[in-house]
C-alpha cells in the first residue's frame, strides 16, 4: 500500500502520477462528451429541420456536422492540462493551440452558415432573376476571403505578432504582386464590372463579334458561353467587355424589315393596292404590330415596296412562323390578283438603221 501511494506521488514534470492519470481521464472524457454531443446535437436538429419550413435549423445542423474530430481533441487536451501545473511556457502554447484551433473551427463554422445561407438565396434567385445568382456566388467569394482574413489576422494578433506591421508590409508586397498579376486582376475586376453593371446574365443570347451563343456560367477569370453548334466558348472577362456585344436575351420585342418587288408592267390600281394587302397578312396573325408599308423605290428590274412591322415575342421560331405565314398570304393574295413578283430579266431593243 505505501509502495503504491509513493508510485502515484512520484513528480513528472512538477505533477503527481495521480494528477497526471486525472488529466488523462479528463481529457478522454471531455473528447468522447463533445464528439456525443455533437452526434446527439446534429441528429437532433438534421431531424426537426425536415418538420420545418425555416433554414435556420438546417443551417446550423450542417455547421455542427463540421465541426472537426481534430478541434475536439485539442480542447479535450486544454481540459485536461487545467488539472495540472505546468510550466508558463508549456501552458502558454497549449493555450494558444487551443486558441488558434478554436478560430479555425470557427471559421469554418461561419463558411459553412455563409455559404448555406447564399445558397438558399441563390435557389430562389434562379426562379426569379438569374443575374442575382451570379452576384450571389461572388459575394460568397469575397465572404470566404473576409472570413479567413479575420481568422488569421486574430491567430497571428493571438500569437503575438504585430499585425500592424504585417498589414503594411502586405500592403507593399501587394502592388508587386498586382503589377506582375495584372492580366488576371483585369479579369477579377473585368468579373465584378459583368456582376454588379449586368450587361448580361446566365441565359441571355449573346452575338460577341462573329460568335453566337448562350450564357452558361460566368467566373473570376472567364465567362463561358454555349454556342449554337454545340461547342463551348470561353472568353476572359476583360476581352468580353472590350468586344461589341449583341444581347438578345434583353430583346422584349423584334423589329422586322422586309421588301418585295412587283414587276413594271403592274397596273397603277393594282400598285396602290400592295400596302393595303401586306398590311392585312401581317394583321390576321398574332403577336404583330404592323408599322408602315410604301411603295419604296424603282428597282433596277421591279417595282419595290419596303414593309416594316415587329413581332411581339423575343423567339426566333416563333418569329419566323409568323414571317412565313405573312409570305404566303401575300403570294395567295398576288396570285389572285394576278400580280407578278418581279425577277432579274433584261430587253434587247434592236434598231435597223438605213443601209
Amino acid at each position: 500500500m505505501t509502495l503504491e501511494l509513493e508510485v502515484l506521488d512520484r513528480s513528472i514534470l512538477g505533477n503527481s502520477l495521480l494528477q497526471w492519470l486525472i488529466a488523462v481521464a479528463a481529457l478522454l472524457f471531455s473528447y468522447l462528451l463533445l464528439r456525443l454531443a455533437k452526434h446527439i446535437v446534429g441528429r437532433r436538429l438534421a431531424a426537426f429541420s425536415t418538420r420545418t419550413e425555416t433554414q435556420w435549423d438546417d443551417v446550423i445542423a450542417q455547421a455542427i456536422n463540421k465541426t472537426k474530430t481534430v478541434f475536439l481533441l485539442i480542447a479535450g487536451f486544454f481540459i485536461g492540462s487545467l488539472f495540472l501545473q505546468l510550466p508558463e511556457r508549456i501552458q502558454l502554447i497549449i493555450h494558444n493551440l487551443f486558441v488558434i484551433a478554436l478560430l479555425i473551427q470557427a471559421g469554418i463554422w461561419l463558411g459553412v452558415i455563409t455559404l448555406s445561407m447564399l445558397e438558399h438565396h441563390r435557389q430562389r434567385a434562379l426562379k426569379k432573376n438569374p443575374a442575382a445568382a451570379t452576384t450571389i456566388n461572388a459575394i460568397g467569394f469575397l465572404s470566404r476571403i473576409v472570413i479567413w482574413s479575420v481568422v488569421i489576422l486574430v491567430a497571428l494578433d493571438n500569437l503575438g505578432i504585430n499585425v500592424t506591421a504585417l498589414v503594411a508590409g502586405l500592403g507593399i508586397g501587394g502592388v508587386a504582386v498586382a503589377l506582375s498579376l495584372q492580366n488576371i486582376l483585369g479579369d477579377l475586376f473585368a468579373s465584378l464590372s459583368i456582376i454588379l453593371d449586368k450587361p448580361f446574365v446566365i441565359g441571355d443570347f449573346l452575338n460577341i463579334d462573329d460568335y453566337l451563343g448562350s450564357v452558361e456560367y460566368v467566373g473570376l477569370k472567364t465567362t463561358r458561353v454555349r454556342s449554337l453548334s454545340g461547342e463551348q466558348l470561353i472568353f476572359s472577362n476583360s476581352d468580353l467587355l472590350k468586344s461589341r456585344i449583341r444581347n438578345y436575351g434583353r430583346m422584349y420585342e423584334r423589329r422586322v424589315v422586309f421588301s418585295i418587288g412587283v414587276t413594271y408592267d403592274t397596273p397603277r390600281e393594282k400598285l396602290k393596292r400592295i400596302p393595303h394587302i401586306i398590311r392585312e397578312a401581317i394583321e390576321q396573325q398574332e403577336k404583330t404590330r404592323f408599322d408602315r408599308s410604301h411603295f419604296m423605290k424603282y428597282g433596277d428590274y421591279a417595282l419595290l415596296f419596303e414593309t416594316v412591322y415587329y413581332v411581339l415575342t423575343p423567339d426566333y421560331n416563333i418569329y419566323m412562323d409568323i414571317q412565313q405565314a405573312i409570305y404566303f398570304d401575300i403570294h395567295e393574295t398576288f396570285e389572285q390578283e394576278n400580280i407578278n413578283f418581279a425577277y432579274p430579266t433584261q430587253k434587247l431593243f434592236v434598231a435597223q438603221t438605213p443601209a
